[in-house]
């Protein structure tokens, strides 16, 4: 069955929003592992305008099923944090600084070179790592030779394609890639905008990923539905 990363980034960003400690980041890794959660996933940037470095230090000890750091490597403070803490893994991630949210995959020929040699780093302090590709069979082909253990398939298209009525080509390139991943067997993750709307036909179409990293849906779920809830409803949805 496929496993369940909460991403907390967003009660980070509603504590940051009025200072102090409420909501507690550190309850809420506890609670929603508790709830049923697989996991707990964050994604500090260097503004730390919701995760903060603080954060993933008090978190680290308090995990009891997995922990799972998304960022940019080529952020030096990134790297640091990773090779301090020691996640059971880490999401290579190629934001730009400031920018809102995730909206792209490596290019994994462009930046075969580096990625092999960041994902040696990682590898050796024993950090499973995985990176984030668009569905491009060249780009998941590519991802293999940089000796990655896994990819995380960035899902936004196949969510607003099932949003707009068109759930079958949506998922059909997710499908492809996920094929091909498995052929070259590196694991599989996958993340983006998947809801309690889209996930169960997602995960029904290509049941051999691994691990879902949900976040920002989960959370606005969670303020109609209560959190533990939403982690149970999100797992319902992964059971095909």
């Amino acid at each position: 069955m496929t496993k369940l990363s909460v991403n907390i980034n967003k009660i980070a960003t509603l504590r940051n929003s009025r200072g102090g400690n409420n909501p507690d980041v550190t309850r809420a890794a506890t609670d929603v592992q508790r709830y049923g959660a697989n996991g707990v996933t964050v994604h500090p940037r260097p503004d730390e305008r919701h995760i903060r470095y603080s954060d993933v230090r008090a978190i680290r000890p308090l995990i009891s099923t997995e922990f799972n750091i998304e960022g940019n490597p080529r952020e030096q403070s990134l790297v640091d944090l990773v090779l301090e803490v020691r996640p059971h893994q880490v999401t290579l991630v190629p934001d730009t600084l400031g920018q809102i949210t995730s909206d792209h995959g490596w290019d994994t020929y462009q930046h075969a070179a580096y990625l092999k040699t960041i994902i040696g780093v990682f590898k050796e302090a024993g950090i499973r790592t995985s990176i984030f590709v668009d569905p491009v069979i060249e780009m998941v082909e590519g991802a293999a030779e940089t000796g990655t253990d896994r990819i995380e398939l960035y899902t936004e298209q196949y969510a607003r394609m099932y949003a707009a009525g068109d759930k079958d080509a949506g998922v059909e390139p997710y499908y492809d890639a996920a094929t091909r991943a498995k052929e070259l067997g590196l694991g599989l993750n996958a993340g983006h905008d998947l809801d309690l709307h889209n996930l169960h036909y997602f995960i029904s179409t290509i049941p051999w990923i691994d691990e879902v990293s949900i976040g920002h849906a989960l959370i606005c779920d969670a303020l109609y539905l209560g959190l533990e809830n939403a982690v149970q409803l999100y797992k319902r949805q992964l059971a095909v």
